[in-house]
């Protein structure tokens, strides 16, 4: 029996399409309010010019979140100066760019795109005009948790690689487990990893929940994505020369942990947000 095609805004397709998140430019990512992508109404139709970069799936998407400045002026509040939109890549105008070659995570599809006089139905704008700023922010609370989930993935597998490996290698008669400085290593892994899974549930729980998580979401992510880069970073040390071949595992792993405190909000802005979060929330018990 053949599958049953199923339509999403006008795709009849066999399966589950692909979508791409488009906020990241070439001179604006953690500074969001720094977009220079435009959208400029005209009639019941907006035409969009621009350039996003760094976008995960977008070779592949069917449809891109645009997060656009629709206020001309550059110091306009951010919560009022951006429009969030629903672009297809079929239309007219959208380029997507060449694959990058990135340092790990080498199978996720990261490209530029650029819109040349886009032509979007005002159906296709997402929220109200001038509240794209906070839809994008919101989504991000989603967001984080599951990147979080990956870098605890990572982390993971860097300690059981690691752990594998101490067991078997010997040095001085012994499995290097033994040793007491590569022990400790092995324990402060199982920690993190103990401790970041542990907030990536928290976050997730209180998405579940319909709660505002925008505090644990942050907690979660930089938590995780610096216990997978320690781990990874612990794990090459362990396995000595063989951790920087790539013959073994690690290596690439290694490779792989450092996006985690790039993407998704870099670990210093998650920290800004905590401390953000946290003053909002102690000002209030006065």
């Amino acid at each position: 029996m053949k599958n049953k095609k199923k339509k999403y805004l006008g795709w009849c397709v066999d399966e589950p399409i692909s979508v791409a998140y488009g906020v990241t430019e070439p001179g604006a990512g953690s500074d969001v309010a720094g977009i220079k992508t435009k959208a400029e109404k005209k009639g019941d139709k907006w035409i969009l010019n621009g350039q996003k970069m760094w976008i995960t799936n977008c070779g592949f998407a069917k449809w891109f979140f645009v997060l656009a400045r629709t206020d001309p002026d550059p110091k306009a509040n951010p919560g009022k100066a951006f429009t969030a939109f629903i672009v297809e890549s079929s239309w007219e105008g959208v380029k997507v760019g060449r694959k990058e070659w990135n340092l790990g995570q080498r199978c996720s599809d990261t490209r530029g795109v650029t819109f040349e006089n886009v032509v979007i139905p005002d159906e296709n704008r997402l929220g109200p005009e001038g509240k794209g700023f906070i839809v994008a922010m919101g989504t991000f609370d989603i967001t984080r948790p599951p990147v979080a989930s990956m870098a605890v993935g990572v982390a993971q597998r860097c300690f059981d690689e690691a752990m594998k490996y101490a067991l078997q290698r010997k040095t001085m008669g012994s499995p290097i487990i033994k040793h007491q400085t590569i022990s400790n290593m092995l324990a402060d892994m199982a920690t993190g990893i103990e401790s970041s899974r542990l907030l990536v549930r928290l976050a997730a729980n209180q998405v579940d929940s319909g709660k505002r998580n925008t505090l644990y979401a942050s907690m979660a992510k930089r938590m995780a994505a610096d216990t997978a880069n320690q781990c990874a970073t612990d794990a090459v040390q362990i396995f000595g020369g063989n951790g920087f071949n790539s013959e073994y595992p690690v290596e690439k792993l290694f490779r792989d942990a450092k996006i985690f405190q790039i993407y998704e909000g870099t670990s210093q802005i998650q920290r800004l947000i905590i401390a953000r979060e946290l003053e909002t929330v102690y000002a209030s018990v006065k």
